[in-house]
């Protein structure tokens, strides 16, 4: 059967290749038991295929428990029997094994219950399946889709051919389509457009990642920046406050004696009022300085917004711009195939 297949994908690609010299073969890939495990559906209908399973197990092993027992009685009991009576004993033993195999084939063989509602419960959900990829080859316009987990051998496959986690969204946004409003239902459509551009085009993942990094490292940049500044405001403040009051000190007179003689360790010489102090002049150029330096910090920030603005405005052009020529290359494809 495997032979049999892998002739039948050898001649669909050579009568493919006359073809494909102008319009490139696009081949996907599913697995079906991956994406099987992620449908809620299939988990339900798995877990109670697995309790009928064990309790058909716990009936088998009642069944030999109860076959050892008449054999061990019956090999005590043996030499006190007639030989019509030991055939009989022997005969429902034998009639005992051979029900117990019968049960063990019904409900464990090729063609058991086991196996029957296996099919019975996963048939709706491989139809789901099968329905979702038919939908998504139409859309995408792929040629070949195969599944992975079935009796083809594929040796390698690249990952970007991989649609699993497609057909795994589009089984999901049909469960909650019901539930959904319109607004959400055009939300989940739009960020469905993005992931699939994604998958597509795997290099604009990376490019969107160092965006994201640059992004974040300017918007920690002006944070800082933010902090640094306020922390300068507030040391300005202070130190003009204190100005104030070394002015108003030394008006009122009630300047100490220490405060005059005792050296300023920040200035390395002795500082005396009668001598030296703020000037109003000094007061104007401290607060004109302040001011500047916040005009100048709300100027940084303001040009960082309008940096951050045409680079979002460059990026959704780009991504724009590609989208256009995916949809012309599509409408260009369509066209040739018409007849």
């Amino acid at each position: 059967m495997k032979k049999y297949i892998l002739a039948l994908m050898v001649t669909a690609f050579l009568l493919s290749t006359s073809y494909s010299q102008t319009r490139g073969v696009k081949v996907g890939y599913i697995d079906m038991e991956y994406i099987l495990e992620k449908v809620p559906d299939y988990a339900e209908a798995k877990n109670q295929l697995e309790q009928k399973a064990q309790k058909w197990k716990q009936e088998i092993e009642v069944k030999k428990v109860e076959i050892a027992k008449l054999k061990e009685t019956l090999k005590s009991e043996k030499v006190l029997l007639t030989k019509e009576l030991l055939e009989e004993r022997e005969e429902e033993i034998g009639f005992l094994e051979t029900e117990l195999l019968d049960f063990q084939q019904k409900k464990f063989g090729a063609n058991g219950d086991l196996i029957v509602q296996k099919a019975v419960l996963v048939k709706p959900i491989q139809d789901q399946v099968f329905n979702a990829v038919q939908d998504i080859a139409e859309a995408q316009k792929y040629d070949y889709i195969f599944d992975r987990s079935s009796d083809l051998t594929i040796l390698f496959a690249a990952k970007r051919h991989d649609i699993s986690d497609r057909v795994v969204r589009a089984l999901t946004r049909a469960e909650k389509r019901e539930q959904m409003s319109k607004k959400q239902l055009k939300k989940e459509a739009e960020e469905e457009r993005k992931q699939d551009m994604i998958d597509d085009n795997p290099n604009l993942t990376e490019r969107q990642r160092i965006i994201d990094e640059k992004k974040a490292a300017r918007l920690k940049l002006v944070e800082d920046r933010k902090i640094a500044a306020a922390e300068k405001k507030q040391a300005a403040l202070e130190k003009r406050k204190q100005l104030a009051d070394e002015k108003a000190g030394k008006k009122s007179g009630t300047v100490s004696d220490k405060s005059t003689t005792e050296p300023d360790k920040t200035e390395g010489k002795i500082t005396n009022p009668e001598t030296e102090g703020p000037s109003d002049k000094e007061i104007e150029a401290a607060a004109k300085k302040e001011a500047a330096a916040e005009a100048r910090n709300k100027t940084l920030e303001e040009r960082q917004k309008v940096i951050d603005d045409r680079k979002k405005a460059a990026e959704e052009k780009r991504l724009k711009a590609i989208a256009d020529r995916e949809a012309a290359k599509k409408a260009r494809e369509e066209a040739k195939n018409k007849p």
